[in-house]
């Protein structure tokens, strides 16, 4: 056998033995399945788990941008006209939100922890002095106030409207912005303060909530089922609300927004439980996007998620009390928080109803801007970047006993747009794109056997081919050799004389016949006579 022969048939067989194992590898899901089995151990809330610290002490900033919406005629709006407000910020904070008191419970299947969050400001990422910017909104504590007595007698109204004006409260007031988010002393408050001391005096949109948590939440670790890693399994002591009226509606579900369970997929929904919204929202798959070179999916809650009751009827159970529904892209949370009717949205009423955005005049609302969003890494399930949008708003309508809102149209009433925003670090990001390097290399390794397989199957092609034109080409030099030898051999064929006497045919007779002779190639021998 040749050398070029036994190169064929190594060649042969190492493609073969590649091929069989290569497909055998992907029909099986060997690696797939190694690869999964092996995210979804290393990916819960352990102490020796490679996530657990990045969960502890997220090391992406984050930040909140605040947007006020300024009002430019409260004395038409007063009298019966339409609210005119212009947009001003961002006055942005750097939020820092570590976890503390972590504790493990039941054999580590269970997190406990406390989420405080403390905001610094940003003056580079600002607009404006949040202690020097001024801004014309609605007087909350005035509407707090009304609308706690308006279960009470008309008289007892007029009596205290009659007090207020007194003291020179409006509908509307003027404050600096520092003072709308983190507080000031308010006069009406301070004087329901020395009647009732268990009210606060002082007010504020974020009062109270520079250094503090939202709650005591205990999460699932992910070790007996990765599906459940970081859900929630109670919020202060709480497995479920009772605000709403529907079971659903009162379900605790999802995360909080920090983690998701790996290997996510397109089809499903995540839920979220926001506890500023004290609810559970869901988000839905949108597009595949790209962030700092890694990779993602954009999932963000759909338009049903604050549909009106009408069109979908799930959400029925966010009508308190049962029956009394808002509109399509608002949800009235003031029944989870004491106080004035808070209605919250997205900005600008993004997905909302018509009807509330042209009740106002200023407000735009574009997808870019003012959708909420997050861009998730499907097989870590990791969130790489993040912008949770929503809006601050008051139901502002006519009080009998309150003068003052006898001309008002019922509107609800936009105050301010809160925009947290977070994407991955650079570094994080670095050490992200490795680990899905390594992850993609080994779970797609069968796959580049059945390459080699296919690449050495080309090879094989190509030196059978070879082989065989060599040999063709071999043949037709042996025939020509073969026809060249043949001609040549022909060409020197003669008859010679059996004797070695000369040939002399001028002696001899003309009857006497030729001597008989014999072909060139054989050995001349003597003639015998008949």
């Amino acid at each position: 056998m040749t050398r070029r022969s036994c190169a064929i048939y190594a060649t042969g067989i190492v493609c073969a033995h590649l091929l069989i194992v290569g497909i055998a590898l992907v029909l099986a899901q060997v690696f797939q399945t190694m690869i999964q089995s092996r995210l979804k151990k290393e990916i819960t809330l352990t102490e020796k788990s490679q996530v657990f610290e990045a969960w502890k002490n997220p090391p992406p900033p984050v930040y909140m941008e605040y947007y006020f919406f300024n009002v430019t005629n409260p004395e038409v709006f007063l009298a019966g006209g339409k609210a005119s407000v212009q947009q001003i910020g961002p006055y942005t904070y750097r939020e820092y939100r570590p976890r503390e008191n972590v504790t493990f419970l039941e054999n580590g299947t269970k997190v406990y922890a406390l989420n405080p969050k403390t905001f610094v400001f940003v003056p580079e990422k600002s607009a404006g002095n949040p202690e020097v910017d001024l801004v014309r909104t609605v007087n909350i504590p005035l509407v707090a106030v009304m609308n706690e007595l308006n279960s009470y007698s008309f008289l007892l109204r007029s009596v205290v409207s009659l007090y207020l004006s007194g003291l020179g409260v409006d509908l509307f007031m003027t404050r600096t912005v520092h003072e709308i988010l983190w507080g000031f002393k308010d006069p009406l408050l301070t004087k329901i303060h020395t009647l009732k001391p268990e009210v606060d005096e002082y007010f504020g949109l974020m009062w109270k909530k520079n250094g503090t948590h939202e709650g005591e939440f205990v999460f699932h670790t992910g070790e007996q089922n990765y599906l459940d890693y970081g859900k929630i399994d109670t919020w202060n002591g709480l497995r479920k609300m009772s605000w709403w009226s529907s079971n659903q509606s009162n379900m605790i579900n999802g995360t909080d927004g920090a983690v998701f369970h790996p290997l996510i997929n397109k089809n499903e929904l995540l839920y979220i439980f926001a506890a500023d919204l004290c609810r559970s929202i869901h988000l839905g798959y949108v597009k595949d996007v790209e962030v700092k070179g890694i990779q993602a999916y954009r999932f963000a809650p759909p338009a049903d998620v604050l549909m009106s009751p009408d069109n979908n009827p799930t959400n029925a159970g966010f009508c308190v009390p049962a029956g009394e529904c808002l509109g399509t892209g608002v949800l009235k949370v003031s029944v989870c928080r004491e106080g004035a009717p808070i209605v919250v949205s997205f900005p600008h009423f993004y997905q909302a109803d018509e009807a509330y955005i042209n009740a106002v005049d200023g407000l735009n609302p574009q997808k870019e801007y003012h959708e909420t969003y997050l861009d998730l890494q499907p097989t870590m399930g990791v969130p790489i970047r993040a912008c949770k949008r929503a809006q601050l708003n008051v139901i502002l309508k006519r009080v009998p006993g309150f003068p003052k809102t006898r001309h008002i149209n019922e509107t609800i009433f936009p105050i301010m747009f809160v925009n947290e925003t977070a994407t991955i670090d650079d570094d994080s990001a670095a050490q992200m794109r490795t680990m899905i390097l390594l992850v993609t290399l080994v779970s797609n390794f069968p796959l580049l056997i059945v390459g080699m397989g296919i690449i050495l199957l080309l090879v094989l092609v190509v030196l059978f081919c070879r082989n065989r034109q060599k040999k063709n080409e071999v043949k037709r030099i042996d025939f020509t050799e073969a026809f060249h030898s043949f001609t040549t051999a022909k060409d020197d064929t003669a008859y010679t004389q059996v004797s070695d006497k000369p040939d002399d045919s001028s002696e001899k007779p003309a009857s006497q016949p030729t001597k008989n002779g014999s072909y060139i190639a054989m050995s001349p021998v003597e003639a015998q006579k008949c």
